[in-house]
């Protein structure tokens, strides 16, 4: 009888784990699965189980595929099933191409006269998955806000990125979600960073493989009104509720290409953008829109230098940008006050949104 051993967390089980047992399962007659413990876990991970252990034994042992099921507990590095392995001695293990402890099991199978067989891959039968990333789609929240910002941008670019920088944005409602997105889409709000999220991604990775910064996705998983450290990843320099901007602020939808990742290498003024940021910090830290507003007017100087049409007047504005790279996609207004903004809504076509915070 050939004897066939495979090992690993197998902490969510998924297609993936079912299609990697039957083709190991196939070049023998035995298939035994290993999985590390509970205190391999702790020890090795510093997690503990998604679910019981005796849960994920009784999972394991129900697959038409699997003949039996042992639970490592060896605190060797990679070798939590190795006792198991001695005793069993079976001709084969079997891993993926991506195993961290090849030398280490090599090793192993040498004591035994067992091969060492990296699978190759197949077509995968489903949409590749992986714990984390299971864990991260159960974590990830059904609604999501979008955000507006009012100066710093591009210094969340970690190419651009200058110390003692500030970016200043702001979460917005009303939020979008999978299936409901009351939003022109890529239009400057943070859309991709806010999709990441509601999949269950990495918005932040997300966001800096696309060449751009990671701005969207820190104040949409922060929410509030928000001042941070310009820098190569997000880090929260302070937050507020974001009561000063109540009734304040307006979006006015700007036809047009909107493509960030294609405009990141304009020729821009960035010490013009960074004494935005700098004025936009204070004035949150002092609550004064009026200072705001200076540090919005400010961006937009710097986003007409770089070629923007001009935005469209409104009277009543206390300062108007295009919101993200601009190009298009929708601008933010301020105002001093609400029946301010709603009159712009109501005659220019604009449409109000308001600060969001997780409470």
């Amino acid at each position: 009888m050939k004897k066939i051993f495979v090992s690993g967390c197998y902490d969510i089980l998924h297609a993936g784990h079912l299609q990697f047992f039957s083709e190991a399962r196939a070049l023998g007659d035995h298939l035994t699965v290993s999985f590390a413990s509970d205190a391999v876990l702790d020890h090795h991970k510093q997690r503990r189980g998604s679910i019981p252990q005796d849960h994920k034994e009784a999972l394991l042992r129900s697959l038409r595929m699997v003949d039996d099921v042992v639970i490592g507990e060896c605190q060797d590095t990679g070798l939590d099933f190795k006792d198991h392995f001695l005793r069993i001695r079976p001709q084969l293990l079997v891993v993926t191409d991506d195993d961290k402890y090849g030398q280490s099991k090599r090793d192993l199978c040498k004591q035994v006269g067992a091969e060492y067989l990296i699978l190759k891959k197949t077509p995968p039968k489903f949409a590749p998955v992986s714990t984390s990333g299971i864990v991260r789609w159960i974590r990830a929240p059904h609604q999501a806000p979008l955000r507006v910002d009012f100066a710093g941008g591009w210094l969340d670019v970690p190419q651009y990125a200058r110390q003692g920088a500030f970016v200043v944005n702001c979460a917005i409602s009303p939020l979008v979600s999978l299936k409901d997105w009351p939003y022109e889409k890529r239009s400057g709000l943070g859309g991709s960073g806010a999709w990441a999220m509601l999949k269950g991604e990495d918005g932040v990775e997300a966001e800096i493989n696309l060449g751009v910064g990671w701005q969207d996705p820190a104040i949409i998983r922060e929410t509030g009104l928000c001042v941070w450290r310009s820098g190569k990843s997000p880090m929260l320099h302070m937050k507020r509720a974001g009561d000063m901007l109540m009734g304040r602020m307006a979006l006015l939808y700007i036809p047009g290409n909107h493509d960030t990742p294609g405009v990141v290498g304009n020729k821009r003024d960035y010490d013009l953008i960074d004494r935005a940021g700098q004025i936009a910090a204070t004035a949150v830290a002092t609550e004064d829109l009026q200072q705001l507003a200076a540090a919005v007017n400010l961006s937009n100087q710097a986003q007409l230098g770089e070629g923007m049409p001009p935005l469209p007047e409104a009277k009543a504005a206390l300062a108007k940008k295009y919101c993200g790279g601009g190009w298009g996609g929708y601008a933010l207004y301020l105002f001093a006050d609400e029946s301010a903004r709603n009159a712009f809504t109501a005659t220019a076509g604009g449409r109000m949104v308001e600060p969001f915070m997780n409470r």
